[in-house]
């Protein structure tokens, strides 16, 4: 048969069986051979052949793989085509919810969810809890975007999601490019690397709330769910950035650099004594000590109270102040260049300058979390619990300095 048009070939053959597309599609290779072929219309069949058969491959993965139960007879749906990331799909995120509100599940949702509960992942959770529901994917990142709104370091800091115990490199800064010679020899250099590698700290957070939730809809409960956990996780996060002992949780900023407070080449700490004042000549000290390479996107953190009552009012050589505010509220404002970031987890007279892109976290699973009614059965709520395994540290300790006033002797 001959067709004029690709549309024509198309509808003809979307019309006939896969097996008889591809019948048809071998015998045009044995067609095409002969020199007296008209190669023009098998040409124009070819695609027709070609998007008949993309079309049914396309209507085949949209509809889940049918089953026969011998014992009733009836059609079921064994398992959900879902494509890619199981925990990122619309079926999962669903009845992750709808577990956790302990309302029913359609048989596409419990296929998927008990796919996703079997699958083993690279992942602490294997060996912490079999029977936590993984955080869908989307929501998981609604959390990390609500904490990242709250401002601090955790917004500054990179953030992984790589296996613990792994080594990954960083680079730190090289050197600059150099003027060239037309004609001569350029050597070329060995491009410097850090080795990071995150262990695997637990979190741990319960909390509790009526079991009228029961009735909620699933995206009431996703916004509930998805406060609760930033304010618990990732706080947790935030705080272990600054003040992490590394003892059993992630290592932060006060316990994972040596700071050195004596002049030479190793000080990175600018320690004014206790019944001193914060000068312009230190914090400029402070700034000098910030190694080459680091300054290009170094910012300053810092709480609150400490922007406001040390740098707020300090004035340079000039008389002019040296914090600027930013007038388009796009950011806090800026001090001797460096942009401010506050974070209320840092002591009051403390202040860390540094490039913040060489300290991170890492969440390799995301948030695992269950329900029980069985501790709260008498009050008629419900348990949930959230369990994340994280850690946090610095990449590059020459990244940071500080400026600080010594605690009061009592």
């Amino acid at each position: 048969m001959k067709f004029n048009t690709i549309a024509e070939a198309f509808n003809y053959w979307n019309g006939k069986t896969l097996e008889e597309i591809e019948a048809r599609a071998a015998a045009i290779k044995v067609e095409a051979a002969d020199p007296q072929a008209d190669l023009n219309a098998l040409n124009i069949e070819v695609d027709g052949l070609n998007q008949a058969k993309a079309n049914k491959a396309e209507q085949r993965s949209a509809q889940p793989a049918q089953g026969l139960n011998p014992v009733t007879g009836m059609q079921f749906t064994p398992a959900a085509n879902v494509q890619g990331d199981i925990y990122g799909s619309t079926e999962y995120r669903n009845a992750f919810f709808k577990n956790l509100l302990g309302q029913e599940l359609t048989q596409v949702e419990k296929a998927v969810f008990n796919k996703a509960m079997a699958e083993k992942r690279a992942d602490a959770f294997n060996t912490l809890s079999s029977s936590a529901a993984v955080i869908p994917t989307q929501t998981l990142n609604e959390v990390i975007k609500k904490a990242r709104t709250m401002g601090g370091l955790i917004n500054e800091v990179r953030a992984f999601a790589m296996p613990s115990n792994i080594v990954v490199p960083v680079a730190t800064p090289s050197a600059k490019a150099s003027w060239h010679v037309e004609g001569a020899k350029v050597d070329s250099e060995a491009i410097t690397t850090v080795g990071i590698s995150f262990a695997a700290y637990e979190i741990l957070k319960v909390f509790s709330i009526s079991a009228a939730t029961r009735t909620m809809s699933i995206a009431a409960f996703e916004s509930y769910i998805t406060d609760e956990l930033a304010a618990c996780v990732m706080e947790t996060i935030g705080y272990a950035l600054v003040n992490g002992s590394g003892s059993a949780q992630g290592t932060g900023l006060e316990s994972g650099i040596t700071w050195v407070k004596t002049a030479g080449a190793t000080q990175n700490h600018v320690e004014i004594a206790a019944n001193a004042s914060f000068t312009y000549a230190k914090v400029v000290e402070t700034v000098g000590l910030l190694k080459r390479g680091y300054s290009q996107g170094a910012k300053w953190a810092m709480n609150n109270k400490t922007l406001y009552n040390v740098f707020y009012g300090m004035l340079d050589t000039t008389n002019r102040p040296i914090f600027i505010a930013d007038p388009k509220d796009e950011s806090i404002g800026k001090i001797l260049g460096f942009p401010v970031v506050i974070d209320d987890n840092i002591a009051d007279n403390t202040a860390y300058l540094g490039n913040f892109k060489y300290m991170a976290y890492n969440l390799p699973g995301g948030v695992a979390i269950e329900s029980s009614r069985e501790s709260s059965f008498k009050y008629g709520l419900v348990d949930y619990r959230a369990l994340a395994v994280a850690d946090c540290k610095p990449i590059v300790t020459e990244a940071f300095v500080k400026l600080s006033k010594a605690a009061a002797s009592n």
